[in-house]
């Protein structure tokens, strides 16, 4: 859930050096996924039925919408921007169309890279596909290698975003192959895996944007709608979002440590969504 910190410093560096994953938002190098249990709501029951849920547009964000990023604490519409991103479990139908009611669009956070221990669909992961521990109380890696087991748990994560009727959905931890997560994973493993957290979002007539991973990006743009960054500027890699912004394709940026005035004047050259936010993702920001 929240953003995903770094581990550790040590851990941080060698990424960096490697750079075989992004700074962001894992358990690699970010904070943003929180991994603080909070009561979790029931997943919806999946509807696949065309009759039940009609053909939609798909929402394609654009660069420079402003957005706010709440995991944390009761979701309200009060901060005047156009998308908000929140937990998908932890908030009800009812929250997004009150949201949709002051005219947000709203995108669904799902964690699609870790087993949580907090979540209301712990048991369906088999032991086989859960691996070391990614720093974070109750979550474990998981071996996105087995697409046959993770593709239907993840059917039913994205059939509740849709069913609660979320726009869009931001897939976490999207590069465990940069981590040591206990299994041998490929950056084709991770292609392969991302490809289809894509279309499954895509089939369910949601847009969806690619978490951190930016080493991958020249091979994923075509594949996701938007980004989702963390950190870029305090790591000095926010030009690697470039191809999102050429593409017509918004980038939403948070950085937590460094200040607005260290980053803003990069941000609105590169066309970026970009905020300061704490760590917990609550509802304090301070936007570009």
């Amino acid at each position: 859930m929240r953003a995903r910190a770094a581990l550790t410093a040590a851990v941080m560096a060698a990424l960096l050096a490697g750079c075989s994953a992004t700074p962001s938002k894992s358990p690699t190098t970010t904070p943003s996924e929180s991994a603080t249990a909070r009561p979790a709501s029931p997943t919806a029951t999946p509807t696949d039925s065309s009759e039940a849920h009609p053909a939609r547009a798909l929402w394609k964000p654009e660069p420079g919408l402003a957005w706010q990023w709440q995991l944390d604490g009761e979701v309200k519409p009060t901060v005047d921007v156009p998308v908000y991103d929140i937990d998908g479990f932890e908030n009800s139908k009812a929250d997004v169309a009150r949201l949709h009611a002051a005219g947000r669009k709203v995108i669904c956070y799902v964690n699609v890279g870790a087993w949580e221990n907090f979540r209301p669909d712990k048991d369906d992961f088999p032991r086989s596909v859960l691996g070391g521990t990614n720093g974070w109380a109750g979550e474990r890696w998981l071996d996105i290698r087995k697409l046959s087991v993770l593709r239907p748990i993840m059917e039913r994560r994205f059939d509740m975003c849709r069913d609660k009727g979320f726009d869009a959905v931001e897939p976490d931890l999207v590069e465990g192959y940069g981590n040591d997560t206990g299994f041998r994973l490929t950056g084709a493993d991770q292609l392969r895996y991302n490809r289809m957290i894509a279309d499954l979002a895509h089939a369910r007539g949601m847009s969806v944007g690619l978490k951190n991973d930016l080493p991958q990006i020249p091979q994923l743009l075509a594949d996701f709608d938007f980004a989702v960054n963390e950190e870029c500027a305090q790591y000095d890699e926010c030009a690697r979002l470039a191809p999102f912004v050429e593409a017509g394709k918004a980038v939403f940026h948070v950085e937590y440590d460094e200040p607005p005035s260290a980053f803003c004047a990069e941000s609105r050259r590169l066309g970026l969504s970009s905020m300061q936010k704490k760590l917990e993702l609550g509802v304090w920001r301070k936007p570009c």
